[in-house]
């Protein structure tokens, strides 16, 4: 019988471009953003059940998220919730995951998986988890799931790729983590680039080996702690742990320089639903391109997202491009593209009250 892999579910952002929507107290993973009446993270669960077993998975997030975890997905055993003291990226969050599966079974097969993606066709996408897992048998192998871009999208990391007909399981060329926008569009044209999704597939002895290559002080740290794992002076060896360690991204830190990486093309329409731009483009249009998540009365207004609690009447006249939300004690308006001006508003709304944020 086959094994089942481990799934190791990224729970931990803040979700700081779904601002207001999404908050420090409540990030958009803990959200049903799509009104399906699951959130994003038991979304992601509900996928990967399919494949393994509630005993296979762990959740790695900040301490603060923890009950909401264990509230959102209570067939996880709580040690199995691994508990972040502090923000230190994917590099870290990986790493004391695969540590921990690595003191279980060195010969565990894990897919790591961000908590908030989209996956429209779920049938192929566990073909594509299955053709990755597969490919990672030989333990070395460090395999990242694909997405073909259509559009010069800077927000993501990109993959270069050396085509082999009829070979699902692709050579990685090159790894560029987030690129500028003439970049973005060079690599978009080549043909030869795909966005890197966030997920990975691996066997522990395989990415613990890339660690101790790649990122030795961080892989010193974690092997510190296999006496700690599962006992309890855990909690404290991890305090210290993030304290030590460097905030750095798992594409910064190993993907980029590892020699063994490969990529499986992922077809199965996917959205990293990361802003309320890629949330917009995934919604139900009117007859104007506006997407409308509340009571409303539109006049010569187009290609807007409107979402506002039902018990009030919004009316907008001449807007193209717009994105109005209420959230809480939070009303905003901006243009629905500016992304990337959403640091700024946290930022500045922190300084009129953390409430705000």
């Amino acid at each position: 019988m086959k094994k089942k892999p481990y799934i190791v579910i990224m729970a931990g952002g803040l979700g700081t471009r779904f601002w207001p929507y999404s908050r420090n107290i409540r990030p958009k993973q803990f959200l049903d953003v799509l009104g399906t009446g699951r959130t994003l993270l038991q979304m992601t669960y509900d996928r990967f059940i399919k494949l393994s077993d509630k005993s296979l998975f762990y959740v790695v997030t900040n301490q603060k998220y923890f009950d909401l975890v264990k509230e959102q997905l209570p067939d996880i055993p709580e040690k199995q919730i691994l508990s972040e003291p502090l923000r230190r990226n994917t590099a870290t969050c990986v790493a004391y995951a695969c540590y921990k599966i690595a003191q279980i079974d060195p010969e565990a097969k894990i897919v790591v998986t961000p908590a908030d993606h989209l996956i429209l066709q779920e049938e192929k996408f566990h073909e594509k988890i299955d053709i990755a897992l597969e490919a990672s048998e030989d333990g070395q192998k460090l395999i990242t799931i694909g997405i073909k871009p259509n559009r010069p999208e800077t927000g993501y990391g990109y993959i270069q790729f050396i085509s082999e007909p009829g070979n699902p399981v692709k050579k990685v060329k090159t790894f560029t983590e987030k690129p500028n926008s003439k970049l973005a569009k060079t690599f978009l044209e080549s043909g030869d680039f795909v966005w890197n999704s966030g997920m990975f597939v691996w066997k522990a002895k395989g990415i613990i080996h890339a660690f101790e290559k790649y990122m030795p002080e961080l892989a010193e740290v974690f092997e510190e702690g296999i006496q700690y794992f599962d006992k309890e002076k855990e909690e404290a060896f991890i305090k210290k742990a993030y304290s030590l360690v460097k905030n750095i991204s798992i594409d910064y830190g190993v993907m980029e320089k590892a020699d063994e990486v490969y990529m499986v093309m992922g077809d199965f329409g996917w959205s990293d639903l990361g802003s309320w731009t890629s949330l917009y483009e995934n919604k139900p249009k009117d007859k104007f391109n506006n997407v409308l998540d509340a009571n409303a009365l539109l006049y010569d207004t187009e290609n807007c997202y409107i979402k506002v609690d039902t018990d009030k009447l919004v009316v907008v006249e001449g807007l193209n491009n717009y994105l109005i939300t209420e959230s809480d004690n939070v009303l905003l308006i901006c243009k629905l593209d500016g992304d990337k001006k959403f640091r700024v508003f946290v930022n500045d709304a922190k300084g009129k009250g953390e409430d705000f944020v």
